[in-house]
C-alpha cells in the first residue's frame, strides 16, 4: 500500500499537475485572444459609422463644390478602399497584413477628408449649411470613439502578446497555434494626426 502511494505521488500527481497547468494556460490564451478580437469588433462598429457618414457629407458638399469634383471623388475612393480593408480585417483581426492595410486605408480617408475640410473653408455657404455642420460634428464625435476603441484594442493585443510570450505560456502558445497579434497603428505619415479632425463649420 505504501509503495502504491509513493508511486502515485511520484508519477501520477506530476502528470495531473502538468495537465491542469496546460489546460489553464490554454484557456488563458483563448480568453486573451477572444478579448482582442472582441475589442476589434468595437473598432469595426465605429469605423463603419464613420464610413456611413462620409457619402452624406460628400453629397451635401457636392452642391457647393461643383468645380471640385476631383476632391470629392478622391474622398469616396478612399472611403471605399477603407470599407474593403475593414471587411478583410474583420476576418483577420490581429494579423499584421490586415492591420497594416486598414491603417493605410484609414490614413487615406483622413488625408482626403482633411483636403475636403480645408477646401470648404473657402465656401461660406457650405460652412453655414445646417446639415453639413451636423454631419461634421457627428464625424468628429465618431473619430473620438474610433480613437478610444483603437486604444482598447491595442491594450488587449498587448495583454494577449504578453501572455503568449511570457513563461510558461510561451511553451504552449506556438505549438497550439496562438500566433502574435498586431496592433492597429496610425500610418507614419499620419502620426501627427492623432486627434480627431478639427472641423470649424459654423464657427
Amino acid at each position: 500500500m505504501t509503495f502504491l502511494l509513493v508511486l502515485f505521488a511520484l508519477f501520477v500527481l506530476p502528470v495531473v499537475a502538468l495537465l491542469i497547468w496546460a489546460i489553464a494556460t490554454y484557456n488563458g490564451l483563448v480568453v486573451a485572444r477572444n478579448g482582442f478580437k472582441n475589442a476589434f469588433a468595437q473598432i469595426d462598429v465605429q469605423l463603419q459609422r464613420r464610413y456611413d457618414l462620409i457619402p452624406n457629407l460628400v453629397e451635401v458638399a457636392k452642391t457647393y463644390l461643383q468645380h471640385e469634383r476631383e476632391t470629392l471623388e478622391a474622398v469616396i475612393r478612399a472611403r471605399n478602399t477603407a470599407v474593403d480593408n475593414l471587411q478583410s480585417a474583420k476576418s483577420h483581426a490581429g494579423e499584421a497584413t490586415a492591420m497594416q492595410a486598414l491603417s493605410n486605408a484609414e490614413a487615406g480617408v483622413s488625408a482626403t477628408l482633411g483636403r475636403l475640410f480645408a477646401l470648404s473653408e473657402s465656401y461660406p455657404d457650405l460652412k453655414a449649411n445646417t446639415t453639413m455642420m451636423q454631419l461634421s460634428e457627428e464625424l468628429s464625435s465618431t473619430e473620438n470613439r474610433v480613437a478610444f476603441a483603437r486604444q482598447a484594442y491595442n491594450d488587449a493585443v498587448m495583454g494577449y502578446n504578453n501572455r503568449r510570450e511570457m513563461f510558461p505560456g510561451n511553451l504552449l502558445a506556438t505549438p497550439m497555434g496562438f500566433t502574435a497579434a498586431s496592433p492597429l497603428e496610425i500610418a507614419s505619415n499620419e502620426a501627427h494626426k492623432r486627434d480627431a479632425p478639427k472641423v470649424s463649420f459654423g464657427q
